[in-house]
């Protein structure tokens, strides 16, 4: 019989009894075995509630295996309610929650063991929630009564006007509250936009290739074409494409999505000419224009021509997409007609969260939060290119210091784009793809999108080194 286990005695391992028996087969991950190891032992009492374990980095050298097998066992354990955790102390086994004879099935399922790094959120766990507390709270004092109607279809005043004010402050945006709308994000308002378009009769919209494939969806649902503009190093160009046909353009000048360049001088000039020779529009998507790692970003291309350029923001990135809250700076001749598509569309985004965003924006804790979240993100982001030169440094990383993932070019002797995404979701891990943001996806080189924000913090680094180890397997050429 295995030797008792009390609350202050560490869990004995191979070579200092038989407490724990792993079961390693040739099939399967070791991290599965040290789970199951620690279940079976957990739930036949070898080891009771309390009891504490030994540091993952011991275990993991008493075991013979990479520390990061055993982190991601005891995380796993955790997400199942059988370890608790605290910062500066022991893991330990949790008590249980409905006796010993607790059936399997009424057990709490485990979490899907899957970590996803696909670029389509910031770190959620970061948003602010005792600052946006105390701001809803705020709202419930200081509001009147009207506050709980229908609203201003523009938008709440108080958020118009101090959005106006830090636009111009941070990223040069010439505005006034009378030429900004508010609106359910930077979807909603590309689709305001198109229907405009398409009702004016237009029938072609140019869009940079490659961008993300939902925003194609989205014009094209309003019946306009999508023409292509090629992105090389400089950003978006209208050579190769008619340009004369074209109503409107949109483009990523900031911070090209998915790519990651930016919109060079010379590009920037020639989109503002067509603009002004063709009476076309241009749609500024400022997708991640706050987060520019290596120096200032520069100053909005609405600046240069504000009767040209319709900007386009969001606190999707910078707080969480869930707020639904984005933002329209507009030529005056533009607002009513978007104004009046949004009233077609729905009944306007919600008063108190317009009225909480603009507490924030107006008391400077929203752009605390971004200057924050900006270093925070710089540090991820040099942790995982650091990783991966250290790793695997065939790989090529390309995209400015800026946005919230990085883009990852695949050797010409690696598996292929699809092949190397097949393999790394066998092992649990899900990344993006750059073909499936292209027009055309068949053609282009391989490459893989890894969001470094979408971890939260405190697994931030654990989930990159699975990801490194999880791609250093994929692109293995045998």
């Amino acid at each position: 019989m295995p030797p008792s286990t009390s609350p202050s005695t560490p869990l004995p391992v191979p070579g200092r009894g038989r407490l724990l028996e792993l079961q390693l087969g040739p099939e399967g991950p070791r991290r599965t075995a040290v789970e199951a190891a620690l279940r079976s032992a957990i739930r036949d009492g070898r080891l009771p509630a309390g009891s504490p374990l030994p540091s993952t980095r011991a275990l993991a050298a008493d075991l013979g295996l990479a520390r990061g097998t055993v982190v991601d066992a005891y995380e796993r354990l955790r997400t199942e309610g059988l370890l608790r955790t605290r910062a500066g102390a022991a893991t330990t086994v949790a008590a249980a929650q409905s006796g010993p004879n607790r059936p399997p099935s009424a057990r709490r399922p485990a979490e899907p063991d899957i970590l996803d790094l696909r670029p389509r959120y910031p770190d959620l766990s970061a948003f602010p929630r005792a600052q946006w507390s105390a701001a809803i709270r705020h709202v419930m004092r200081t509001a009147s009564s009207e506050a709980f109607g229908n609203g201003d279809m523009q938008g709440r005043i108080e958020l118009r006007a101090a959005l106006a004010q830090m636009l111009g402050r941070s990223r040069g945006v010439i505005a006034s509250p009378e030429r900004i709308v508010i609106c359910g994000g930077f979807t909603q308002g590309l689709s305001l936009i198109a229907q405009e378009l398409a009702d004016r009769g237009a029938t072609h919209l140019g869009m940079e290739n490659p961008n993300l494939e939902q925003h194609r969806r989205i014009v094209e649902s309003r019946g306009l074409a999508v023409d292509g503009l090629p992105v090389d190093s400089a950003g978006a160009s209208l050579a190769g494409v008619d340009a004369a046909r074209l109503s409107g353009v949109v483009v990523t000048p900031s911070h090209q999505h998915p790519v990651g360049v930016a919109l060079s001088p010379a590009r920037r000039t020639e989109l503002l000419a067509w603009a002004a020779a063709t009476g076309g529009v241009i749609v500024e998507d400022d997708y991640d224009g706050e987060f520019r790692y290596d120096r200032q970003p520069p100053a909005s291309l609405q600046s240069r021509a504000p009767d040209l350029v319709i900007y386009a923001g969001t606190a999707s990135k910078t707080l969480a997409p869930g707020l639904r809250l984005g933002w329209l700076v507009a030529p005056p001749q533009w607002i009513s007609p978007i104004v009046e598509q949004k009233r077609l569309a729905d009944a306007g985004a919600s008063s108190i969260d317009q009225l909480a965003l603009a507490h924030l924006v107006s008391t400077g804790a929203y752009e605390r939060q971004v200057r924050r979240m900006r270093l925070t993100y710089r540090r991820r982001r040099d942790h995982t290119v650091g990783r991966l030169a250290a790793r695997l440094p065939q790989l090529r990383v390309s995209g400015l210091a800026a946005g919230l993932h990085v883009v990852v070019h695949l050797p010409s002797n690696a598996p292929s784009e699809a092949e190397a995404l097949r393999r790394l979701a066998r092992s649990g891990v899900v990344v993006g793809g750059l073909s499936a943001s292209r027009h055309d996806p068949g053609r282009g080189p391989d490459a893989l999108l890894v969001s470094y924000a979408a971890p939260p913090g405190h697994a931030f680094e654990r989930s990159i080194e699975r990801f490194v180890a999880a791609l250093a397997a994929a692109i293995e050429v045998g």
